[in-house]
């Protein structure tokens, strides 16, 4: 699989990629073309997520109030449990995420 191996965009849903899992571990890439979390809804995860942009930018609203925004290379660690929405994703480019799922993250 090429990481920038797009569908015909643009697409009515995101695109999620189950990469691989194993020892707790689960990586995903997700292609967002515009779409964002629905009113009202917050991800609300029991393992924390270290996510990424390769391409084009996105949007994470955190329940603080504080807008988190990833431009291609930005990576940022969501703790588990902490509350956050898609707030924003580019459609062109579409915004291509990756995402780590696991437990007891640290950033270095």
């Amino acid at each position: 699989m090429n990481l920038f191996s797009l569908p015909k965009m643009p697409q009515r849903e995101e695109l999620t990629d189950l990469l691989c899992t194993g020892n707790g571990l689960r990586m995903e890439r997700i292609v967002s073309c515009g779409q964002i979390s629905p009113p009202g809804f917050w991800y609300d995860q029991e393992e924390d997520e270290w996510v990424t942009v390769l391409q084009g930018s996105g949007e994470l609203e955190l329940n603080t109030g504080e807008t988190v925004r990833l431009e291609a290379g930005d990576c940022y660690l969501l703790p588990a449990h902490c509350r956050h929405r898609v707030s924003f994703t580019s459609s062109a480019p579409p915004c291509i995420w990756l995402c780590v799922f696991g437990q007891n993250f640290h950033m270095e």
